[in-house]
């Protein structure tokens, strides 16, 4: 498969480059940095320079045609202003699923976070991440020409992975090394019947596989 990451000097998809390019895939990453682009190289992907937050969708489109998939990974990171909460990790979201849309990009897999809630309230910057993250997944739920599938992992450590998870509709809170989000994401890359599921991700006793399996198809 050809598949094109957004946010791909992060650290989810980082771990996800060299997960799908050690499988044979064809792996972009879209960075912001030119700078970024031997970080993306080393991992096994080619590096496609694209600022989401001033690009237009015609211009995300054209690097999203001929894709087999698409994956939305890009976040504001912490310490960020409320402002870019809005620009990067909703409207880059919506903006990359709009982009897939017109491309003709059918699996589109967001990275969404536990809590997330168009209806959150409060005014602290994570209030502000929660509820724009809940937008972004909202909108994404509203296109039917996707085949989309939200992970809204617990707390991200950077331990070691276990490759044994918890992955259902309702979790409850936990963390979950990046390592294995990575793992689940290629996974439900790899089983198209996990379409249409919001599913949370902690760590657990399911190997990957076989927990991305066991939603498969609800």
């Amino acid at each position: 498969m050809r598949i094109v990451i957004a946010g791909g000097h992060g650290q989810i998809a980082l771990r996800l480059e060299r997960l799908l390019s050690a499988r044979g895939n064809e792996v972009a990453g879209i960075i912001r940095k030119a700078e970024q682009g031997d970080d993306l190289r080393e991992a096994g992907a080619e590096p496609v320079v694209l600022d989401l937050e001033s690009a237009s969708v015609e211009e995300v489109a054209a690097q999203l045609r001929g894709a087999d998939a698409a994956v939305f990974a890009a976040g504001a990171g912490p310490g960020s202003s409320t402002s870019r909460k809005d620009t990067v990790d909703k409207g880059a979201a919506v903006l990359f699923a709009d982009a897939a849309v017109q491309a003709g990009v059918r699996r589109f897999v967001i990275v969404s976070s536990m809590g997330a809630d168009p209806g959150h309230e409060g005014d602290e910057i994570f209030d502000v991440y929660l509820r724009a993250k809940g937008e972004a997944d909202e909108y994404v739920r509203g296109l039917g020409a996707l085949d989309w599938t939200i992970l809204r992992p617990g707390a991200l450590t950077n331990d070691a992975g276990t490759g044994l998870v918890r992955l259902e509709a309702h979790t409850g809170r936990g963390p979950v090394p990046r390592d294995d989000v990575a793992a689940v994401l290629a996974e439900l890359l790899d089983t198209p019947a996990t379409a249409g599921l919001t599913l949370e991700l902690i760590s657990g006793s399911a190997p990957v596989s076989v927990a991305v399996k066991s939603v498969a198809g609800n």
